[in-house]
């Protein structure tokens, strides 16, 4: 008997020096990302970024700082970077503009903050940041959004600095396609398949739990190529493509129209602390609801405990963690 009791008690302990406890998560966007369409240039590039924002998330977490510090510096290197649809490397707007979407919110107390639509902000999630943190309201759009980040000294840039030839180039091939009914798919204009993933994908998000155990949920990103008549998607929108409680944190990617209509962060949220699902039941059952309705996509989300979920229905999504020991992981396909 003494026997079975201590083998089990090894074991348990083996079982859970095993488990690992996720600290942090990202995603940079879901889609058509197909080995064969990329380069082996191209995808050092893509896990290398991700590696560098799960790095600077880390950092944060080792040196004691909030969960919404983290979430803040691995969103910005995804912002500063042309290879995502955020910041630096946001799609256009039908009219040729770029407009920009942010969001984040702390689960400890339920504080949010979101901005839309704004086109000279540098780091639209420190522009989300400040709206939380140094203003009454929750939501700023617009030309408001833009003298609100201003007046707390934010970067502000001309709306040229986010011009990329490659989004550029992408906005002309969609538009062209719209003119001619009779021209093959988008998909096989001579294009690499990752361009046409920010049709309607490539939003960045960041899920950081911190050790004093507050978990803090953003989201950035350009929306989708094409767009018109100030649409705005889920990334901006609280409970839809971001959100975070004392349980759990979520952020979303894909097409916010389903995600809006899902109300899809805030239901992980609710089957987790409702339903007593696990995270990842929850994040999966949400997504298969996307997926049923007719949306693509994909979810991160990290609970209390260090758990993570990063489930997806599209051929691939630009995804990693990092753990309470750092050790970092990056993936891209299915």
């Amino acid at each position: 008997m003494k026997k079975a009791v201590l083998l089990f008690l090894v074991l348990n302990g083996v079982l859970s020096f095993a488990q690992k406890k996720y600290v942090a998560v990202i995603h940079g966007g879901a889609g058509t990302i197909l080995k064969k369409n990329m380069t082996p240039e191209l995808e050092e590039q893509y896990k290398e970024k991700l590696k560098e924002a799960l790095t600077q998330a880390y950092k944060h977490y080792k040196n004691g700082k909030s969960s919404i510090e983290a979430v803040e510096a691995a969103i910005m290197v995804m912002e500063d970077s042309p290879l995502f649809n955020a910041g630096k490397g946001a799609v256009f707007t039908n009219n040729g503009r770029n407009e920009l979407d942010a969001s984040i919110m702390f689960g400890k107390n339920k504080n949010a903050g979101a901005v839309a639509g704004v086109t000279t902000v540098k780091n639209p999630i420190k522009a989300a940041i400040a709206v939380m943190q140094q203003s009454e309201h929750v939501m700023m759009v617009g030309k408001g959004a833009e003298q609100f980040a201003k007046s707390k000294g934010l970067e502000i840039v001309p709306s040229s600095y986010f011009w990329t030839q490659q989004r550029w180039d992408a906005l002309q091939k969609v538009k062209k396609k719209e003119l001619n009914a009779n021209e093959p798919n988008a998909m096989n204009l001579n294009y690499p398949s990752y361009y046409w993933v920010d049709q309607k994908f490539g939003t960045v998000g960041c899920v950081a739990l911190d050790k004093d155990g507050n978990i803090t949920a953003g989201t950035s990103t350009g929306g989708m190529t094409n767009k018109k008549y100030g649409r705005v998607g889920d990334s901006p929108i609280i409970g839809a493509g971001t959100y975070a409680d004392a349980n759990v944190g979520i952020s979303g990617t894909g097409w916010g129209e389903f995600f809006i209509r899902a109300t899809a962060a805030r239901t992980v949220a609710a089957k987790y602390e409702y339903h007593n699902k696990d995270i990842k039941t929850a994040a999966q059952e949400v997504i298969d609801e996307i997926g049923a309705m007719g949306g693509d996509g994909g979810i991160i989300a990290l609970d209390k405990n260090g758990n993570v979920a990063m489930p997806f229905n599209t051929e691939g999504m630009y995804r990693g963690t990092v753990t309470e020991s750092g050790e970092i992981e990056v993936q891209m396909y299915r």
